[in-house]
């Protein structure tokens, strides 16, 4: 079993709160990925994203602020996380901020680097013009780090050189490197404080999401690799999805973004329900982004073992669930308690399961077969005289699986048919966990 993502070499930023990571992170991956904001500790937990310099492809993490000596719950987790990058990394960036200048934070996080025995590049940040740096600059060697590299992260500049330097000091690819192709992405979603960073954290054996019961304390969506008996899997750790009335600032409305961006880049989703709550109508919105992005879901009714129960109670509860997601009904759901481990390892089971169902293909000659014993069953509708005719279906895509059906009028395709010839679809050749998507064509209008 593996729980640490070493399938490419690994560089780490790492640094004292509030004096760039993140954007420097962003600007060297080429997108937003970390939120930046003036704010210290707004990454709290680690952030991965995969990059290439110059042919080199390698993992990039960003951390939360290191904070060397603080009581500060949250900051005691930053820290942790940061340590754990440190141990994680084959080079470590130590990012410090030129406009605040050397700082005894600073000496204390080069001295735990250097004790690390890691390669580290020592990177000053928000050095506005990199061919006349200031005096203040070469104060930085007292790190004992080496020759700095002076860097704008905003503007870009310096970044090359940076690069260069960390490429240089990685190892080659990693000898367990793992095809992307083998891995199955699973986004781990819901409201605040429904348990998500807990069950990833049982799911890869140790403290890697910062876990309090503070609702909302993971606000990027983190990708952690793992793998086991079951397979490889990548999984996207969500900031929790506050309603939109809840969102009072810009951290939280870029959190409720990344968690459908989240949703986007994953396989099969974790739909997180809090059983002492039970389904509420919010669980159903979020439910309805993963429904409405076509992937594979499971519905996860977590702390289970809070619960009182008698010979009905897991019926009623699975019975809410049905009535709450009656969209979705293609969903299996299960009952676990991320804190005991309770039914925690069945997951991966279901998620090979639902996985496979929504990258399955159906051959034309099978699905017309089903097609034609289901006009049989029930004639499609008619309007003012004119009946639906469907001449055949083909499957065009998978994940989730496209059919689309040539008819005479897409427009007498009521939506009740249409759901009638699904059923019959599921009966057949199952989709247990997928939903699956129609495409109406009017063969008359030369679609085919």
């Amino acid at each position: 079993m593996s729980n640490n993502n070493n399938k490419k070499p690994i560089a780490a930023i790492v640094g004292r709160p509030n004096v760039g990571k993140s954007a420097l992170f962003n600007k060297i991956a080429g997108r937003r990925i970390s939120i930046v904001e003036d704010t210290p500790g707004v990454t709290r937990d680690r952030i991965y994203c995969d990059t290439d310099w110059n042919g080199k492809v390698f993992t990039m993490i960003d951390t939360g602020g290191i904070e060397p000596n603080t009581d500060d719950l949250i900051l005691k987790s930053m820290r942790e996380q940061a340590k754990t990058a440190i141990e994680l990394a084959d080079v470590i960036i130590l990012v410090v901020d030129l406009k605040s200048g050397l700082t005894a934070n600073d000496s204390d996080v080069a001295a735990m680097l250097l004790k690390s025995g890691k390669p580290v590049v020592l990177c000053v940040n928000k050095v506005d013009s990199i061919g006349n740096v200031p005096a203040e600059f070469y104060e930085f060697y007292e790190l004992g780090l080496g020759e700095p590299f002076a860097v704008s992260s905003i503007h870009g500049t310096g970044t090359g050189d940076l690069l260069d330097r960390i490429v240089e000091l990685m190892p080659e690819q990693h000898e367990d490197y793992v095809e992307e192709s083998d891995i199955i992405k699973v986004a781990v979603i819901g409201k605040p404080n429904v348990g998500k960073s807990s069950i990833v954290n049982k799911f890869l054996g140790e403290e890697r999401v910062i876990v309090t019961n503070i609702p909302g304390t993971t606000r990027d969506s983190i990708d952690q690799y793992f793998e086991n008996s079951y397979g490889k899997y990548i999984f996207i750790d969500t900031a929790g999805i506050r309603r939109q009335n809840r969102i009072n600032d810009n951290i939280e409305k870029y959190s409720v973004l990344r968690a459908k961006a989240a949703v986007e880049r994953a396989d099969v989703c974790l739909i997180m329900i809090d059983a002492e709550e039970g389904p509420t109508a919010h669980d159903e919105r979020i439910a309805g982004i993963a429904h409405e992005a076509g992937k594979a879901s499971i519905i996860v009714i977590n702390k289970w073992d809070l619960i009182e129960k008698d010979n009905s109670t897991t019926k009623k509860f699975t019975d809410d669930i049905k009535t709450a997601f009656a969209y979705m009904k293609y969903a299996p759901e299960i009952f676990v308690s991320a804190k005991t481990g309770q039914r925690v390892a069945k997951i991966f089971e279901m998620i090979n399961a639902v996985y496979t169902e929504s990258s399955k293909r159906i051959t034309t000659g099978a699905l017309n077969d089903v097609l034609s014993d289901a006009i049989a069953r029930s004639q499609p509708p008619s309007d003012k005289g004119r009946r639906l005719k469907i001449y055949y279906m083909t499957q065009t895509g998978t994940k989730p699986p496209v059919f689309v059906m040539f008819v005479n009028d897409a427009e007498l395709f009521h939506f009740s048919y249409q759901r009638y010839i699904e059923n019959r679809i599921r009966e057949t050749f199952g989709f247990s966990g997928t939903p699956v998507r129609f495409v109406i064509k009017n063969r008359s209008k030369g679609d085919i």
